[in-house]
């Protein structure tokens, strides 16, 4: 016998893909532009911090997070957010973002709201840890598609009454994975008042925020202590691997009220796998420093340029405002993807593996999600090829 909270999840994205193309031939030099691995430089003092710190390894580490690095995580909060942030009690380091992202529910979502079942709101299309999540902690998810009406974030205000009264816990993701859309202060003001009018609580997955074309993107917790909104009601979560290149290296963090953290940090005692001590040593380094993070920006502006100019004449066409992905409209997502990689191997992600089917329909059915993070030559080589094989 197995249990069956997850079996109505769908194949995960990428093994759907190698199901929907590794069989078929490339019709070009493979060109992949589907996962978010970052290819930039990671900053060069990487090294010599390691190999200055490497006798931790054999040392267990401080489960929480070294407090050094707790502090550097503070402070950043603070220069980046102008948010004031308790390094003892209102941080803690995860082994990547996802980890807290799915462990954040059974941490905090309760067995009931309100004398029934639980409701978690997910941002549709999302990342896909959100949903397994909210069932692990056998909470209902509610997808709320967001569209080009929505301006690509999810309205949830729009929901009735009755399931906001059951709402425990709310995702968002800005800069969004895959829109590239940026909620704005008025957007965040409106959350926050939303959670805080039906008692719950916000995730917001920030791990884009680094990668912007013009203005930093607005944070939640800046905004939510702007409003002197509940300390426990925003949970920001961030990583080094969009901002420093690093996504090997599993470092993150969430940041929010003492009481959400040492649930947190309880839950992580018994669950949690602490990031080696001289990785905590390089995650000090990366947050402290913020030229190397400029300089990798200045590549994606380059990069979404050459977008903008290559897709400029494309109908429906929409310039990100951060991240580092394309979201592309094609008639029929799958076929879109056998079509490019079959005629030019440029292989990209259907947008229907990123979103669940509801009443108003499948929000990435008539999208392609399109990674920029390789070299901008081969970038430029798949944007000009994907052009012309779809829309010319």
């Amino acid at each position: 016998m197995y249990p069956q909270r997850f079996s109505a999840l769908p194949a995960y994205a990428f093994p759907r893909l190698r199901a929907l193309l590794d069989h078929l031939s490339s019709g070009g030099e493979p060109i992949a532009m589907t996962i978010g691995e970052p290819q930039h430089a990671f900053p060069e003092f990487v090294p010599e911090v390691l190999a200055a710190h490497v006798s931790g390894f054999n040392k267990y580490p401080p489960n929480d997070g070294a407090p050094e690095l707790l502090e550097a995580i503070a402070s950043w909060v603070g220069r980046r957010f102008g948010a004031k942030v308790d390094a003892a009690t209102e941080v803690l380091t995860l082994n990547g973002t996802r980890e807290g992202l799915y462990n954040v529910n059974m941490a905090l979502c309760p067995e009931s709201k309100n004398g029934q079942p639980p409701v978690v709101l997910i941002p549709n299309p999302f990342y896909q840890v959100y949903a397994v999540s909210t069932l692990s902690a056998s909470a209902e998810p509610v997808y709320v598609n967001a569209t080009a009406e929505t301006g690509f974030l999810p309205d949830y205000a729009s929901l009735p009454e009755g399931v906001l009264k059951r709402t425990a816990m709310c995702y968002i993701c800005s800069p969004a994975n895959p829109q590239g859309a940026v909620a704005t202060e008025s957007y965040w003001r409106e959350l926050i008042g939303l959670a805080e009018r039906f008692d719950f609580k916000i995730i917001a997955d920030e791990c884009y925020s680094e990668v912007y074309r013009d203005a930093a993107p607005t944070g939640a917790l800046e905004v939510a202590q702007k409003m002197c909104a509940d300390p426990e009601r925003v949970l920001i979560f961030h990583s080094l691997s969009k901002r420093s290149n690093l996504a090997g290296l599993r470092s993150g963090f969430v940041v929010s009220g003492p009481q959400n953290i040492a649930r947190m940090k309880q839950l992580r005692n018994y669950a949690g796998t602490p990031l080696p001590l001289p990785l905590q040593h390089v995650a000090v380094a990366c947050w402290n420093d913020e030229a190397h993070v400029a300089a990798s920006r200045a590549l994606y502006a380059e990069k979404f340029d050459l977008a903008d100019e290559i897709f400029a004449s494309v109908e429906g066409y929409q310039s990100p405002e951060a991240g580092f992905f394309l979201w592309l409209p094609v008639e029929d997502a799958e076929q879109a993807a056998v079509k490019l990689w079959t005629q030019t191997g440029v292989r990209v992600l259907p947008g229907s593996y990123l979103s669940r089917d509801t009443d108003a329909g499948n929000p990435g059915q008539n999208y392609i999600r399109v990674a920029l993070v390789a070299p901008k030559q081969d970038v430029q080589r798949g944007l000009i090829a994907l052009r012309d094989c779809i829309y010319g």
